[in-house]
Order: structure tokens, then C-alpha cells, then sequence
């Protein structure tokens, strides 16, 4: 059994990448820039229902946590490349592990029998 310290050691880390990570959009953006660079239009249109409201908010955090590099061109009109920064690179692994984990949760709940007990305690038949 940890004891606090030991606790907080491990709890910590992992409440900072959640932190850093956490929401609906910014896992999508990172997949979707492992592909290579992107201008702003396309990553908008490879995120299905994401406004560039929030695609633009979302792409400053991740540049601020130097996970997501943006270049600007001086050409006419701006061109604007978005990519994973090299610091970015290094969740690769995290986000490949990530999705094969979910890959077999969801095929584990999709084909169980066994049912599911919601946070009221009932019982969902699966």
C-alpha cells in the first residue's frame, strides 16, 4: 500500500498530463497532426463538428505546453502550418496506447453479457 507521499509521487504526474490533455478536442487535434503538418482549414475539416472558435483556442494551449509548433509564412495572403512539436512527438507512444486501449475496452463492453452497473447502482442490461 503507498503511503502519501508515495501516492502523491504517482497521482501527481499523471493529474498534470490529464491537465494538459483533458477536453474534448485536444486528443483529435494531436491525432490528427501525428499525420504531419496541417494549415489551419484542414485540420479544421479532419475534426468532424469542431468550430474554429475552438480549434484556434485548443491550438494555442497546445502550442503554450510546446506540444503543437506554428509556423507562419510571409506569403500573401499568411499561410499558417500547425505540427506536432518535437516535444509533442513524445506522446505519440501515450496516444497509440491510449487508442489500442479504448479499441479493446469498447469491444469488451459492446460484447459482454455481463451487466453493467451505473453510479445509482442499477443494473443496465448490455
Amino acid at each position: 500500500m503507498l503511503n502519501k507521499t508515495e501516492c502523491s509521487a504517482f497521482v501527481i504526474p499523471i493529474r498534470d498530463c490529464l491537465d494538459i490533455l483533458s477536453g474534448k478536442w485536444k486528443l483529435p487535434i494531436l491525432g490528427a497532426l501525428m499525420e504531419g503538418k496541417k494549415r489551419f482549414k484542414e485540420l479544421e475539416r479532419s475534426i468532424p463538428h469542431i468550430t474554429p472558435r475552438m480549434l484556434s483556442k485548443e491550438l494555442r494551449e497546445l502550442e503554450i505546453n510546446q506540444l503543437v509548433k506554428r509556423t507562419v509564412y510571409d506569403t500573401v495572403p499568411v499561410t499558417v502550418e500547425y505540427e506536432m512539436a518535437p516535444y509533442g512527438h513524445s506522446l505519440k507512444k501515450v496516444l497509440m496506447e491510449m487508442k489500442d486501449w479504448g479499441t479493446q475496452h469498447r469491444k469488451r463492453i459492446m460484447t459482454t453479457d455481463t451487466p453493467i452497473v451505473t453510479e445509482e447502482l442499477d443494473v443496465v442490461e448490455v
